[in-house]
């Protein structure tokens, strides 16, 4: 037998479960940490992705049990719509099947490899199968699985299936035994959940740690994203061999229907101009179309003038629950500045439509002597690894910062500074750099995007820091103005012997401004606090005065407490003074206050900035719950 025989017995057919199986690293699961983050991000997801598409506030159980030396059983439970019986098998014991790889809309999971590759790596790493139980709404009874992936052939095994009584009307809880390395810090799997909760503000996620530290990342909105809508692709950024394969197996039998029925945003009319510009009939086969006259239609896509794809396949995060993700994971430092968050209009990357936002706060008590924190989500689902071959750091990267008001050596390069930025990318379909899903690959229009989304953020931070020493050099002046004038007016008068003039309107025309500043004291156990707002304009002003004050510290006040601010409706006559006072608990290093306004242009007060939208939901939701029993310091 000759060679090429021989060669040829030696081929065969090589399943996605066998590959992967060689190649867990490809998947994320190269190290016993990541590996246990990767299980649980996997898991949570499903869960998310499952409670938002039946519009179903999720309730999550996380817990991670130590079983042994390097050994973690994952557990997570969600309240869900559940997994029909015969399905059951099939989602967790088969890599590449689910139901959103087809469908263009925005959603967490797109392959359907997340999942089943943790049965895989539990199933690789430990020898133990993965537990599933789940019920439906419509079944009596719960469903209890034990399955393995059999990877020649990419099937699920499953080595018991029984019915059983459960407590959850519907949902679904996984448990898979899988060898890891848990850490609490960065990169870990807290840090993938507090980020999530971030993000996800309609979730209420419960952490179990292994030492048995509960943490509950609280629900704080009543109200699910608006559910994402499938879309058919946008023309614009379709390619060749896709649009090639489209036309083949369309069921149109016209060539303006196929381009209605099988794109967004093609009317008729459009229909009939980009047949006439690509010099076809309208009435001719789809599937007859040759490929030269596919280049020409590619080439009248790009000639007419359609509109935007639609937006209800996608879910942003939203500008106002941007400020609430900065403020959150701040914790008890207190940044100077919140730049209005940025939400760009939506665009298309090879047919697939995106948006992108970004956030930044800056100053105050952030660290000066870092690089910036960045912050990166991929529709809804925090990126923690692979940052410097993400698409929003070299975005970040490539920005000279210098120009407003960063430190970054060349002007290149991640800068150093007091900043937290946020980007996050949502789109029908994130162009990851792997299977893995920890990166976003370098998409030219997703890049130019972040890039035009972060210079405006730039040019906000830039305006703050003018206004700031603005602010300084108007604090000589005010010093003059409320020191020094009435003095040489009173040593005036004197040497006239005339009585002493009238100040204000002399004042009004220097200054015309609304002067916002405080005097703080500490008092034994308090700290006391004595707002000055003075009127240095030749009209009466009203506007909203907010006061943000470390959270539970208030102890009386003559505004109005509203969750983790203090309140009050300010109306000042000209060229007068208005005082309001504020007891606090005592606070070590507390030294100044943050004050935003509202109802008024901003660009007339010192002293306080634009309110950084509506605090009217309460941000601190994250709720430490003690053991029942203290752990020790050696312990922690």
């Amino acid at each position: 037998m000759g060679i090429a025989h021989e060669m040829a017995r030696k081929q065969r057919e090589i399943s996605v479960a066998e590959f992967f199986e060689k190649n867990r690293h490809i998947l994320g699961f190269d190290s016993l940490t990541k590996s246990l983050v990767v299980s649980v991000k996997e898991a949570v997801d499903n869960s998310l992705d499952a409670c938002e598409e039946a519009q179903m506030l999720p309730d999550i159980l996380v817990q991670i049990d130590n079983t042994g030396k390097d050994e973690y059983r994952v557990i997570v439970e969600d309240n869900g719509p559940g997994i029909v019986r015969k399905n059951v098998p099939y989602v967790f014991g088969k890599l590449l099947y689910g139901s959103r790889f087809h469908a263009l809309r925005q959603s967490r999971g797109q392959q359907g490899i997340g999942i089943s590759a943790v049965v895989l790596y539990g199933q690789l790493s430990t020898g133990k199968p993965a537990r599933i139980i789940s019920k439906i709404e419509e079944d009596e009874v719960a469903y209890e699985f034990l399955l393995t992936i059999n990877t020649k052939k990419n099937e699920p095994r499953v080595i018991k299936e029984e019915p059983i009584i459960w407590h959850k009307d519907h949902g679904t809880r996984v448990e898979i035994t899988v060898r890891g390395r848990y850490t609490r810090g960065k990169q870990s799997a807290y840090e993938y959940l507090q980020q999530t909760a971030i993000v996800n503000p309609q979730a209420q996620i419960t952490f179990i740690e292994p030492d048995g530290r509960k943490t509950v990342f609280k629900r704080v909105v009543d109200i699910l994203p608006p559910p994402t809508k499938e879309i058919k692709p946008h023309p614009h950024g379709i390619e060749l061999g896709e649009l090639v394969n489209m036309a083949r197996n369309t069921k149109a039998y016209r060539l303006t229907s196929f381009l209605t029925s099988e794109f967004s945003r093609i009317s008729p009319k459009i229909a009939e101009k980009i047949c006439k510009l690509a010099y076809l009939p309208a009435d001719m086969r789809p599937q007859d179309m040759t490929l030269s006259e596919a280049k020409r239609i590619l080439s009248a896509f790009e000639k007419v003038k359609l509109m935007a794809p639609p937006t209800d396949c996608l879910s942003p995060i939203g500008e106002t629950l941007i400020k609430k993700g900065l403020k959150n994971v701040l914790g008890s430092l207190k940044p100077g500045f919140y730049a209005q968050p940025i939400t760009r209009d939506p665009r298309v990357y090879s047919g697939n439509p995106f948006i992108v936002e970004a956030g930044i706060v800056y100053g105050g008590e952030l660290p000066k002597d870092q690089s910036v924190k960045i912050l990166r989500f991929a529709n809804r689902v925090p990126l923690l690894y692979q940052q410097g071959a993400d698409v929003i750091t070299k975005a970040i990267s490539s920005i000279d910062w210098r120009r407003y008001g960063l430190e970054q050596r060349g002007g290149e390069g991640i800068p150093v500074g007091p900043a937290i930025i946020l980007v996050h990318v949502a789109s029908t379909r994130i162009p990851f750099t792997s299977e893995a899903k920890e990166a976003i690959a370098d998409v030219p229009e997703i890049y130019e995007e972040i890039q035009l989304a972060l210079k405006s953020l730039g040019r906000q931070l830039k305006m703050y820091r003018v206004k700031k020493e603005r602010k300084k050099k108007l604090s000589e002046k005010f010093f003059l103005v409320n020191k020094i004038l009435p003095e040489i007016a009173r040593k005036s008068a004197e040497i006239v012997e005339k009585p002493v003039p009238k100040l204000e309107p002399v004042i009004t025309n220097i200054m015309n401004i609304i002067w916002i500043d405080e005097d703080v004291k500490k008092d034994n156990d308090k700290t006391i606090i004595t707002v000055r707002i003075a009127n240095f304009t030749d009209e009466n002003q009203k506007f909203m005065l907010y006061g943000d004050y470390p959270l539970g510290t208030v102890i009386e006040t003559d505004g109005t407490i509203e969750e983790d601010y203090v309140k009050w409706y300010v109306e000042i006559k000209p060229v007068s003074y208005q005082y309001h006072k504020i007891i606090l608990a005592n606070v070590d290093g507390y030294t100044e206050t943050n004050y935003y306004v509202d109802g008024i242009n901003p660009n007339k007060v010192i002293g306080a900035e634009p309110l950084p939208g509506d605090w009217r939901i309460k941000l601190d939701f994250v709720e430490e719950l003690e053991k029942e029993e203290e752990v020790s310091e050696d312990e922690q």
